[in-house]
């Protein structure tokens, strides 16, 4: 067998079709025909000599030996991903100035990892990051006290910002692991546990009220906390339940073993969250932060979550680029 024949296109449709078992999802996720996927995926199996797919099924599902070549592709592609990401960012070197704005969703892995990117890319740069709250982060884009931000896409007007789509971010149920109380009796309001609220002037706490008041729910507040950590901590401890988000769960890492998830028991809904720059902003930085964001994201959270809850899978994703991002 010749391994040099082997099309990077391949393995990234086999890839595509190993995550969502459909050929019509992973074509519309690699922006390809129908029969150009499968055309892709057989001729990968042909070259290696075995089938990695059971083509009868539906969803797909992946063969024995599917199952070992998925592990070790899935791991090639994110180092080929990191790679195309460090290459790309040394084309900044002659960037001058930078304030960046992170949400403090991403402050335990994927704000650092991002950080060292950026500082290793532009050497000459006076590189200046901010972790903060999505309103104060919209609201010092607005001031230019920013050049680019991570944020989730508010209500109102931004117009004078480019925003790229970046991260569909659903909203769940986070309860004690060790809770057998069904996820619609929260939301009926007759569980015992207490349900946690966000800080009132928090973007997550008006999306989630707002989504409570279309569904005519209403959960009395008793506690208020601004601390996503604190938040989880407590579900841990057993105190009380919440509406958050995978993202705001995977920031918590040290409370995953007391604290469990569940889909929204009701009409589904969820945060987006963009990269926001200001107009003047060079293309090439915003185009270079955004890829290496999507990278990052991608395996440092959408990757793990699904693995961890498969139930996540098309909830937690990347939002389609702009055609012209």
């Amino acid at each position: 067998m010749n391994m040099s024949q082997i099309s990077l296109k391949w393995l990234e449709v086999f890839h595509l079709m190993a995550c969502h078992g459909s050929v019509q999802v992973a074509a519309r996720e690699a922006g390809l025909s129908i029969s150009t996927v499968s055309h892709h995926l057989r001729s990968l199996e042909a070259q290696l000599g075995v089938t990695l797919l059971n083509h009868a099924r539906r969803p797909m599902t992946l063969t024995p030996v599917g199952a070992v070549f998925f592990k070790n592709v899935d791991e090639a592609l994110k180092l080929i991903r990191m790679a195309q990401t460090e290459v790309t960012l040394g084309n900044m070197t002659e960037a001058r100035h930078l304030k960046f704005g992170l949400i403090e969703d991403f402050d335990s892995d994927i704000g650092p990892e991002l950080a060292v990117l950026l500082a290793n890319g532009m050497p000459k740069c006076d590189f200046a990051h901010y972790t903060r709250s999505s309103s104060e982060i919209l609201d010092m884009l607005q001031r230019h006290s920013l050049d680019i931000g991570i944020a989730s896409s508010p209500n109102n007007n931004t117009d004078q910002l480019q925003e790229l789509p970046m991260l569909r971010d659903p909203f769940v149920l986070a309860v004690p692991a060790n809770c057998t109380i069904h996820p619609e009796s929260f939301l009926a309001g007759s569980a015992e546990l207490t349900m946690l609220h966000y800080a009132k002037d928090q973007q997550i706490r008006k999306q989630i009220a707002a989504q409570l008041r279309r569904l005519n729910i209403e959960i009395p507040v008793r506690f208020e906390i601004e601390s996503n950590q604190t938040m989880m901590a407590m579900i841990a401890a057993g105190a009380g339940w919440a509406v958050t988000t995978p993202a705001c769960y995977f920031r918590a890492r040290r409370f995953h073993k007391q604290v469990q998830l569940h889909a929204f028991p009701a009409k589904g809904f969820a945060r987006h969250l963009s990269l926001f720059a200001r107009e003047e902003c060079a293309d090439e930085i915003v185009g270079t932060i955004n890829a290496a964001m999507r990278n990052l994201i991608e395996m440092r959270l959408i990757n793990p979550a699904t693995e961890a809850m498969p139930w996540l899978k098309d909830e937690l994703c990347l939002l389609p680029l702009k055609a012209n991002s």
